[in-house]
């Protein structure tokens, strides 16, 4: 995936770099504000209950 994803990028290596990094910040953004806000209602991490 990763090798394809880098012959598709245009341009040499510095400016597939360049794009790679906006990528990977673009996909982590799109997780954190969108993807994981959804999921938050679905998972409640912030319940914990411990037995004794």
């Amino acid at each position: 995936m990763y090798a394809w994803l880098w012959r598709k990028l245009p341009g040499g290596t510095g400016v597939r770099i360049v794009l790679a990094a906006a990528l990977a910040a673009l996909t982590v953004a799109v997780l954190w504000y969108v993807v994981f806000p959804l999921l938050e209602p679905a998972v409640q991490l912030d319940e914990v209950t411990v037995q004794r």
